[in-house]
């Protein structure tokens, strides 16, 4: 996956709300995260900084017979030193990886 450099920027992710929630204590790693599930919407320390993302159901993709549930997120960093955003990205991107080959 390609790391953006922005400070806002959205993703499609292909999962389903619940695998994203349970998914994302591990893709923050050691940072502080308080997320509102009711909300759909969480925040990441990171450095001096923090990481807002929000998140929203999409309909599902329909390929043939294959159905793959998708999620608009989006990220909005304020605060957080490029070398930061990258590394907090990198590893993020890693545990939201599934499946393919």
């Amino acid at each position: 996956m390609q790391i953006r450099h922005d400070d806002h920027f959205n993703r499609e992710m292909g999962c389903t709300e619940a695998d994203w929630l349970r998914w994302l204590p591990a893709a923050v790693g050691d940072r502080v995260l308080s997320c509102d599930r009711d909300r759909r919407q969480a925040s990441i320390a990171i450095g001096a900084g923090r990481c807002k993302l929000n998140w929203a159901p999409l309909s599902d993709r329909q390929i043939a017979l294959m159905c793959i549930p998708r999620l608009a997120v989006s990220f909005d960093f304020e605060g957080v030193r490029e070398v930061d955003r990258v590394a907090f990205l990198h590893h993020f991107d890693l545990h939201m990886q599934r499946g393919g080959g």
